[in-house]
């Protein structure tokens, strides 16, 4: 696969999550504008979720990377994390080559199960208790498809009998995996290019990074870099901060704050400054930014300053 977007070796690199997902029910959010402020700012990776149902209306991520491909020409572009299980992974090969074709070099691939809404499963027809096998046995096949090769395989959950797709890739784009569980650890240090982290401590994301460094060199395969995604809202004024990361969480994940607060980053820009340093000791690479406020492009101008702040 291709080298993922930074190493230990280089530069922390800055990434932010484009506005998908309408938390504030403010009507469709601005995907473009945002895309194109992200580049100007100068920030690595522009990421969006994905969810096919989801608590607050939503843009299809796919459509969202596309248009994002189409206003800029220098970020990379990144999907954190694809619901594999929910999806034909033919077409979603064909989505992602596509995406390739449009941002060519740009895109980075980040997987995961989901889980947390059993509904979008029950939408897509798929048995919400087989995402994990359903991942696994995807991505041993996802990286063919992704390069144009053809793929004849049966089961045992997946039968997959496609032609090369073109236009392709000559590689695959870095993959990056998601999750927090034991066995999507063992998916990291299997397939992935890079960890994407969400809801942990800096010593239990240093703590990990031993597992998987350890995983990975009994299998093989360099260590696994990592990005963390974090939830912030930078302001001058804590409680402002604090009650519309409150608003977010609720708003696109029906979460409390206070079961998430540990991880939720909220206040002036010097006290999230010195909160993503911890992150970067425990060997973080690459930081993916999710507004946790009603104005995302207000918050990427802030966390501008945040990353001048960390050097």
């Amino acid at each position: 696969m291709r080298a993922p977007a930074g190493t230990e070796n280089e530069r922390l690199r800055w990434g932010v999550y484009l506005p998908t997902l309408d938390a504030f029910r403010q009507g469709t959010p601005p995907l473009v504008e945002a895309a194109r402020r992200a580049e100007e700012l100068g920030f690595d990776t522009a990421w969006v979720g994905d969810h096919l149902v989801f608590h607050p209306p939503l843009l299809e991520s796919m459509c969202a990377l596309a248009a994002a491909a189409a206003v800029t020409s220098r970020i990379r572009l990144g999907v954190g994390v694809l619901l594999l299980p929910l999806r034909d992974i033919v077409w979603a090969a064909k989505q992602l080559t596509t995406v390739d074709a449009l941002a060519p070099g740009r895109l980075t691939l980040g997987v995961g199960i989901g889980g947390e809404n059993p509904e979008e499963f029950a939408a897509a027809g798929v048995p919400v208790r087989e995402r994990g096998r359903r991942l696994d046995e995807a991505l041993e096949i996802l990286p063919d498809l992704l390069t144009g090769k053809p793929v004849d395989h049966s089961g045992p959950l997946l039968s997959v009998h496609s032609p090369g797709l073109e236009p392709a890739p000559a590689s695959p784009p870095p993959l990056y995996v998601g999750g927090r569980s034991d066995a999507a650890m063992e998916r990291v240090a299997r397939h992935g290019d890079g960890w994407l982290a969400m809801w942990h401590r800096p010593d239990t994301v240093a703590a990990r990074r031993r597992t998987l460094a350890a995983r990975a060199a009994e299998l093989g395969r360099p260590e696994p870099s990592t990005t963390m995604l974090v939830f912030v809202n930078v302001a001058d004024r804590e409680d402002t901060a604090r009650e519309e990361a409150a608003a977010m969480l609720w708003g696109q994940y029906r979460l409390r704050l206070d079961t998430v607060e540990r991880y939720t980053l909220f206040g002036p820009a010097a006290r999230v400054a010195e909160r993503l340093a911890a992150y970067r000791e425990a060997g973080v690479t690459e930081f993916a930014l999710h507004p946790a406020a009603p104005d995302p492009l207000a918050q990427y101008e802030a966390y501008a300053k945040v990353r001048e702040l960390l050097g």
